[in-house]
C-alpha cells in the first residue's frame, strides 16, 4: 500500500506537469506503449516546440491522446463503426485516424495541416490522470530524438531531452511497442497503417483487415526510423567478433561482448516489452554492431521486425 507521502509526491508531480502543459510547456510522460513528449494539442506554439526539440520533420504526424471517447467527440467526427472499434480496444494501444470537426481546436501542426488525425486513449493510469487533470488532449510522439530508438524505460531518455523537459516518472512501459495505427475505409474495413502493440490477428477478429504499406497520415512511416546508434544485422545465424547479440529463444549463439535475450521462452509479449530497452543497452555497450537473431514474423513479431527493418535503412 502506498504511503501518504508517496501519494502526495505523485499528486504534486501531476499538478506540476499539468501547470507546465497549461502554460504551453512540454512534459515527458509514460504510457503503456512508450514514453511520450507531450504538449497541449490545441496550442500551436507548444506543438511546434515538440517538432523543434525532437528535430522531427513536420510531415511526420503526431498522435493525440484523450481521457475518454466523449473528449474525442468534442474535436472529431466518429462513425458508428469507429465508435464500436474504439469501445473494443480503448483504453489501450490502438490509434484510429479520425476526421476533425469543422470547428475543432486541435492544432493543424499535429497532422501537417491535414484534417485527419491519429487519436487514442492510453490505458496507463498516470497518463490518463494527467489528461484528465489538464482537461485537454495531449499531442505526444515518442520521447526520443527524431529517427532514434523509442524509450520504454526512464533510464533510456536522451540526456539532451532530460535536461530540457520535465519528466513525469513511472515504471517501465508495460507493453513496450508503439500503438497500432489504423484507418477505417468506406466499406468498414480496417486499414493498418503502422504495426503496433495490437496485432493484425487481434484486429481480424473484429473486422476485415488490409495492410497499407505507405501512409502520410500515420506517424512512424518514414523510411528511416527507430534507429540505433550502431548498425543492426537481422536474422543472424552466427555472431561476429565485434557484435553484441540480441537473442530470442534458447540457442547456443553467444557474443564475446554482450548477450541479451528478448525472451528465453520465445514469448513475443515479453520480447516486445524488452525490445527497445535492450536496444538502448546494446547501444551503450562496447560492441560496434548489433546482431539480431530471427524473430518469428507473426503477431507482435511483425511489429518487432518492422521496427528492425526501419532501423537498418
Amino acid at each position: 500500500m502506498e504511503t501518504f507521502y508517496k501519494k502526495n509526491m505523485k499528486k504534486n508531480k501531476l499538478d506540476l506537469a499539468k501547470k507546465l502543459l497549461s502554460g504551453g510547456e512540454l512534459v515527458i510522460f509514460p504510457t503503456e506503449t512508450v514514453f511520450g513528449i507531450g504538449a497541449d494539442a490545441t496550442n500551436d506554439r507548444a506543438v511546434k516546440s515538440i517538432f523543434k526539440v525532437k528535430k522531427r520533420p513536420p510531415n511526420n504526424p503526431i498522435i493525440c491522446h484523450f481521457k475518454d471517447i466523449n473528449q474525442i467527440e468534442k474535436y472529431f467526427d466518429l462513425s458508428k463503426f469507429e465508435k464500436k472499434l474504439g469501445s473494443k480496444f480503448w483504453p489501450g494501444p490502438l490509434t484510429i485516424i479520425l476526421k476533425k470537426k469543422k470547428n475543432s481546436k486541435i492544432s493543424n501542426l499535429v497532422s501537417n495541416k491535414s484534417n485527419l488525425v491519429g487519436c487514442r486513449i492510453p490505458s496507463n493510469k498516470l497518463a490518463n490522470k494527467l489528461i484528465t487533470l489538464l482537461d485537454m488532449p495531449i499531442a505526444a510522439p515518442s520521447a526520443n530524438l527524431s529517427e532514434r530508438t523509442s524509450v520504454t524505460n526512464i533510464m533510456d531518455i536522451d540526456p539532451i531531452l532530460d535536461k530540457k523537459i520535465f519528466v513525469l516518472k513511472d515504471k517501465q512501459s508495460t507493453l513496450g511497442l508503439e500503438s497500432t495505427v489504423v484507418k477505417i475505409d468506406n466499406k468498414n474495413r480496417i486499414e493498418v497503417l503502422r504495426y503496433g502493440s495490437i496485432t493484425v490477428e487481434d484486429l481480424n477478429k473484429f473486422a476485415k483487415v488490409k495492410i497499407k504499406k505507405k501512409s502520410s497520415i500515420s506517424p512512424g512511416n518514414l523510411k528511416k526510423h527507430y534507429s540505433t546508434l550502431k548498425p543492426i544485422r537481422m536474422n543472424a545465424k552466427k555472431i561476429l567478433k565485434d557484435e553484441g547479440l540480441l537473442n530470442f529463444g534458447n540457442n547456443k549463439l553467444k557474443s564475446n561482448i554482450i548477450n541479451l535475450n528478448l525472451s528465453n521462452k520465445k514469448n513475443l509479449n515479453e520480447a516486445a516489452k524488452n525490445f527497445y530497452h535492450y536496444l538502448h543497452k546494446l547501444d551503450q555497450s562496447r560492441c560496434k554492431k548489433i546482431a539480431v537473431v530471427e524473430i518469428p514474423n507473426k503477431g507482435l513479431g511483425k511489429t518487432i521486425n518492422d521496427r528492425l527493418r526501419r532501423a537498418i535503412k
